[in-house]
């Protein structure tokens, strides 16, 4: 009874060993199962997936900043009048093009009507004063009249050529001609002319509206030539220098990179935000279509990098960590991918640098499509 016992027990043992033999094989399969991915030709193709290798790839460094598209200021005219006056012609809208030389506005007032009134009587009294001027020199010349009445006569004409030159000035800058107002034309409009060739950008009046000497009346920008105005911080602008390549965007409009570089860097810091503008010529810059005043945001590009780098979407973010999935197997009917976890160094809008490339070193790579593979919880699975 004893000997049964022990062979029973015996047997015991060694079915449960088996068993957890068992076990354990399944568990190396389980393992195995979950280190490989496997898909089919087919689901490659309709998957779009495509495969690459590890190779160098240039990394900008650079100082992050943001700005303005802009104009220099001999491109932007403000337009206002020298004196107030009424509105009574505004025949342009925001958005159109005007030439140099073209009618903006006309106004109208009674003070013009005044200006050229009292323009045209010191005209006439000046021609006495010349003729008074001229005979008193020439009596006092001949020792006929007293010095006195030459200086006094000398005196009169030279305040009244003043007074006459000064107001001629007024009437040439409100666009008036001073011949046709000595010729007894006298109007009580005047009119505004652009003094650069460009697009309206602002309009700020009305037929009928009053608008005093200070107010600004119109905005004409000049587009031919625009430029980026970028604020730079006072602890980065050393390392600017006149050259270095701009890479920007307008995010609010467009996704796309373009390029520009460093033309001038500005001499002063603003006391208040401490930053300093720096000036950027926009390469390609007949390719573009932009407006003045559009948000940028901006890399000044201070050195360049060569690192090992893959593409952004062969990078895979899994369970807190990155890896990418190289060619372990592939037949005529499957691929078969296992998962090499990687560090990501610097990166840009398509490739990261990969810290540790020797663990990629003469693998394929799947350098798209990976993200589908590995995104079901529970990781690795057969396709």
């Amino acid at each position: 009874m004893k000997y049964i016992y022990i062979i029973i027990t015996l047997l015991t043992v060694i079915a449960c060993k088996n068993e957890e033999q068992a076990h354990s094989h399944e568990n190396e399969n389980d393992v195995h199962k979950d280190a490989h991915i496997t898909v089919t030709q087919d689901q490659f193709q309709s998957e779009e997936m495509a495969l690459g290798a590890i190779e160098p790839q240039t990394f900008n460094k650079g100082i992050i900043t943001s700005g303005i598209i802009d104009v220099p200021p001999h491109n932007k005219a403000t337009i206002s009048s020298f004196m107030g006056g009424y509105i009574t012609k505004t025949p342009l809208l925001i958005g159109d093009q005007v030439k140099k030389g073209q009618l903006l506005v006309s106004l109208e007032n009674p003070e013009f009507v005044e200006l050229q009134q009292h323009y045209l009587e010191i005209a006439e009294q000046l021609k006495y004063l010349k003729s008074e001027f001229d005979r008193q020199q020439i009596l006092f010349e001949e020792q006929i009249t007293s010095q006195k009445k030459f200086l006094k006569a000398e005196s009169d004409y030279k305040r009244s050529l003043a007074e006459y030159n000064g107001l001629r000035k007024k009437l040439k800058m409100l666009n008036i001609n001073p011949v046709l107002v000595e010729k007894g034309q006298i109007t009580s409009t005047v009119n505004l002319y652009s003094p650069i060739e460009g697009h309206v950008t602002k309009v700020n009046v009305s037929n009928g509206i009053y608008v005093a000497p200070s107010d600004m009346i119109m905005e004409i920008i000049d587009t031919e030539h625009i430029h980026l105005e970028l604020a730079v911080f006072e602890k980065d602008i050393l390392n600017v220098n006149k050259g270095q390549k701009i890479t920007f965007k307008i995010p609010e409009a467009s996704s796309k990179t373009f390029e520009a570089e460093v033309h001038l860097v500005g001499t002063t810091v603003d006391p208040k935000n401490r930053i300093i503008t720096v000036h950027g010529h926009i390469l390609n810059e007949e390719e573009t279509n932009f407006i003045v005043g559009m948000f940028v945001e901006a890399q000044i590009i201070s050195d360049s990098v060569n690192k090992p780098a893959l593409p952004n979407e062969a990078i895979i973010e899994y369970e807190n960590a990155n890896y990418v999935l190289y060619v372990k197997e592939k037949t005529n009917t499957n691929y078969t991918f296992e998962k090499v976890k990687v560090t990501v160094g610097l990166q840009n809008e398509s490739y990261s640098e990969i810290l540790n490339p020797s663990d990629l070193n003469g693998k394929t790579i799947l350098s798209k499509g990976g993200y589908m593979l590995l995104a079901d919880e529970g990781g690795g699975h057969s396709h």
